[in-house]
């Protein structure tokens, strides 16, 4: 990055000193843990009967006039949010009485336009988790009326949003009418978390219903994100999904992108499915070289890395709990120090905290009661049993009991600086902040859960819904399974992989070359139905590079090449071998085609632990090792 990088630098050193220090534990003991459990579980009663004494069915409480307001559909979307948590707090009672009404009470035919991403997360993702633990005995959460209610109202939605993804790309629309599909008028322009944060609850869908369109439609949407990356593998904020344009090219992993990452790696945990691991092999290391200012991360521009803004955003809160699940747990330490003593100064963490003055940037004061950092504060403990978190999740519980609690729930904070309270309480306050506080100070006491003493491992979607690694999920067999190369023994060819090398490609439609464009870009009539994958064959075949095994290319957005040349730096990435984790096959391995290669199943092995690449600095000659 060379020179102008230098004084944002000495700045983040200079603050780092300054304003990040160590937090030293005062040590809860365990009898305080448990305390402490049964105050979150208070909190989050508190607030849950708030909702269902003054909001319900609406969508959400305004907790300081203790009323209600639809503010996604008009389902009772805090309700259908907390399902999970229900069952997490073992409270069999309501979790049946909740499901049962749902089940019996909500349809989707109805004529409001939601936003793809929330709907997904939080209804879909909510009613996906809470049948997987309504229908399972092993749960003991079973209910035995129960039969399947909530998976037919998942897959209703589901398809009621497919008109989204019938776009040139495949990057789905922002929006979609629950009833029409999608308006003449909608906006073409999304947002990369909102277009690549689907694949966990489509996924589920897709395996749950024996039909793959969900899941297919969703893979599409991340490949036709990362086709179109920069060539220094960073993406940036806002697409045109019809041109695949990039309209806001300020690369991070705060705002309009997180949750792009995130899913990255879960869809790799909890499918198996390697093409989401190569990927986010690559975009985390390009992350970490680009981003990452040691602990803070920055903005910079996609194409030329250049600085864009020095903030630390609260969404950026979620990074160091993503680390934990990936291996690196140093850097996320260092960086979870950093966002808590933020926490530390003001009793929550602002919307936009500027890096350059030290202050709450203006106009992103409020902290709507987010989750990001408690979420990290659990990981970071669970993987290191250090004390200190505890402690940092003490004071997060005593900020939210002290300045956001409320008449009949929890209020946003909309000026953490002097702690004025808004008449709002997102649905994610009881999916997420409330469950992971909860599960911090389980853990501490001696954990007695679903999650912890459960007979799955769980992964946990972005919105905090529980979805375990049932054998229907995440079936050992498919894990060599893959989209679009063929083997010896088939009578199928290989019609649609283009050479990595082959970057200057002029088909921007790129999504329609992964799968059969019938049944992902024509999205209507008898397409809306069972479909068949598109060249899914089992088995390794050599001859294919990585990049064509797996179906990743590169589309250059206009541009991008004058933007990269104009840089003061240039940067070229270097690599000695594929990205890719020990337990896989080199690129040019020659397997029998005929059969799958057995997967390691345990994945509790470091994914990062691979050769950095050079990187090679060509305005000085320098050769930096990653």
């Amino acid at each position: 990055m060379g020179a102008p990088k230098k004084p944002l630098l000495l700045i983040l050193l200079i603050f780092s000193d300054y304003f990040v220090c160590e937090i030293l534990a005062e040590g809860v003991t365990k009898g305080e843990a448990k305390q402490l459990r049964d105050e979150v579980r208070e909190m989050f009663y508190h607030a849950f009967d708030g909702y269902m004494k003054h909001a319900f069915p609406r969508d959400e409480l305004k907790p300081l006039s203790c009323g209600g307001e639809d503010t996604l559909g008009g389902y009772a979307l805090t309700l259908i949010d907390s399902l999970d948590t229900l069952a997490l707090l073992g409270d069999r009672e309501r979790f049946t009485v909740s499901v049962e009404w749902i089940g019996k009470n909500l349809r989707f035919d109805i004529n409001k336009t939601v936003s793809v991403f929330e709907t997904t997360i939080r209804v879909l993702g909510g009613l996906l988790s809470a049948h997987l633990i309504a229908s399972d005995y092993n749960t003991g959460m079973r209910i035995p009326s129960y039969d399947d209610e909530l998976l037919h109202l998942a897959e209703d939605l589901a398809r009621r949003m497919l008109p989204a993804f019938d776009t040139p790309t495949g990057i789905p629309f922002g929006s979609v009418n629950l009833m029409h599909g999608v308006d003449e008028n909608e906006s073409k322009i999304t947002s990369t978390a909102g277009g690549g944060t689907l694949t966990l609850e489509f996924g589920v869908l897709s395996r749950l219903t024996n039909d793959p369109i969900f899941e297919q439609v969703t893979k599409n949407a991340v490949r036709g994100l990362w086709a179109r990356r920069s060539r220094i593998n960073l993406v940036g904020a806002h697409i045109d999904v019809f041109t695949g344009e990039w309209t806001q090219k300020d690369a991070g992993i705060g705002t309009s992108i997180d949750s792009f990452y995130e899913y990255l790696l879960k869809a790799y945990l909890l499918f198996g499915d390697e093409e989401y691991l190569f990927i986010f092999q690559e975009a985390y290391r390009a992350a970490m070289l680009y981003l990452y200012n040691d602990p803070w991360y920055v903005e910079v521009n996609m194409n030329s890395a250049a600085l864009v803004w020095p903030l630390f955003n609260s969404l950026q809160a979620f990074w160091p709990g993503l680390q934990v699940l990936a291996g690196d747990i140093e850097p996320a330490i260092r960086t979870h120090a950093a966002f808590f003593s933020v926490w530390k100064r003001y009793g929550f963490t602002p919307e936009g905290f500027n890096l350059a003055t030290f202050n709450v940037q203006q106009g992103q004061k409020s902290y709507p009661l987010r989750p990001e950092l408690i979420e990290s504060t659990y990981w970071l403990y669970k993987a290191t049993r250090n004390p200190r978190f505890l402690d940092a999740g003490r004071d997060m519980l005593a900020s939210l009991q002290y300045g956001a609690r409320c008449t009949c729930g929890y209020c946003h904070i909309s000026d953490v600086e002097f702690h004025q309270q808004e008449d709002h309480m997102e649905s994610f306050f009881l999916a997420e902040t409330v469950k992971y506080l909860w599960l911090l100070f389980d853990l501490a006491a001696g954990p007695d859960n679903l999650v912890e003493n459960g007979p799955y491992k769980y992964t946990f979607s972005t919105e905090g819904h529980l979805l375990p690694a049932t054998p229907q999920i995440s079936l050992v067999s498919e894990h060599c399974s893959y989209l679009g190369a063929y083997c010896k023994s088939s009578n199928l060819r290989q019609e649609t992989y283009s050479s990595d090398s082959v970057r200057d490609s002029t088909d921007t439609n790129t999504s329609e070359s992964f799968t059969d464009t019938a049944s992902t870009n024509s999205l209507s009539g008898s397409s809306f139905r069972k479909s068949s994958p598109s060249g899914l064959i089992k088995g390794f075949c050599p001859a294919l590079s990585h990049g064509q095994r797996y179906g990743i290319s590169y589309v250059a957005s206009e541009g991008s090449l004058e933007e990269e040349s104009s840089s003061a730096t240039q940067v070229a990435v270097v690599q000695d071998s594929p990205v890719y984790s020990s337990d896989s096959p080199p690129s040019d391995v020659d397997e029998d085609p005929d059969h799958c290669k057995e997967p390691k199943e345990d994945h509790g092995v470091p994914l990062l632990q691979i050769e950095a690449p050079r990187i090679v600095n060509e305005t000085h000659g320098d050769v930096i090792e990653g």
